[in-house]
């Protein structure tokens, strides 16, 4: 084997050992949002549950909501090959929402298939429509159970603690941005841009009616002149 070939084959090695040892980061239950969860928005976000055994499929899921930030307002997408169960429990202190009074919140969702499950090799996202999402938080912590039809059973329930390692069996965790005035913003432009066109159309119809003007006048000397040359052309014949 020549030096080139050396090479190559250990570096072949190395970046296979870099896919091996990064593996298990990929491998545990995550959430993460479809564009952005922002701070007192809505946000549909993606529970995302690999199969971590060569030879057990995955066939229940459950996931508990955060009880110190409860979301009143947790909607499902139906997945197929899965039902169902989104499970309520009365608030110490209720929400308000939109005006409205809530005193009941959405603490765990569970989904349990009735088919073959998430087969080894294989991993299925569960969507969720949540809101209204905290304004005094930076990320939400759900603790999720993903039980195998061998009967084991992995909880991922582990907070990541800040500067810390990753835990064996971290909590799926969804980081909020900040609250964005995008709506309000564009709010803001659609209102000047109707204002403009509105003075627009005012600035055209004061021009349509000046000109409106000018021909009335102009209609009304050039008939005069008129009358006048035909009173003149009268008397002339008159005269001769």
């Amino acid at each position: 084997m020549n030096a080139k070939s050396r090479v190559a084959a250990a570096a072949t090695v190395a970046a296979s050992a870099v896919l091996v040892l990064s593996a298990p980061a990929f491998a545990h239950v995550s959430v993460s949002p479809e564009g952005e969860a922002a701070k007192g928005g809505y946000a549909t976000v993606n529970f995302r549950v690999p199969n971590e055994q060569d030879d057990a499929s995955t066939t229940k899921v459950e996931v508990s909501f955060p009880g110190d930030h409860p979301l009143a307002s947790v909607m499902t997408q139906p997945v197929p090959g899965w039902n169902v169960k989104v499970t309520k429990a009365k608030l110490d202190k209720p929400l308000e929402i939109h005006g409205e009074k809530i005193d009941e919140a959405v603490s765990k969702v569970t989904w349990t298939a009735d088919g073959k499950g998430i087969q080894p090799g294989t991993f299925q996202k569960f969507p969720v429509s949540m809101g209204q999402l905290p304004e005094n938080a930076d990320a939400l912590v759900f603790k999720a159970i993903q039980t195998y039809d061998n009967k084991d059973v992995v909880r991922w329930i582990e907070p990541q603690q800040k500067g810390q390692e990753e835990p064996e069996h971290p909590a799926p965790t969804l980081e909020l941005t900040a609250a964005s005035d995008e709506h309000g913003g564009a709010a803001a432009k659609d209102d000047a841009k109707a204002g403009t066109e509105k003075a627009a159309a005012s600035d055209d119809s004061d021009s349509s009616d000046t000109t409106a003007r000018v021909l009335g006048i102009v209609g009304i000397v050039v008939g005069a002149a008129g009358v006048a040359f035909g009173v003149l052309a009268g008397r002339r014949r008159t005269a001769a």
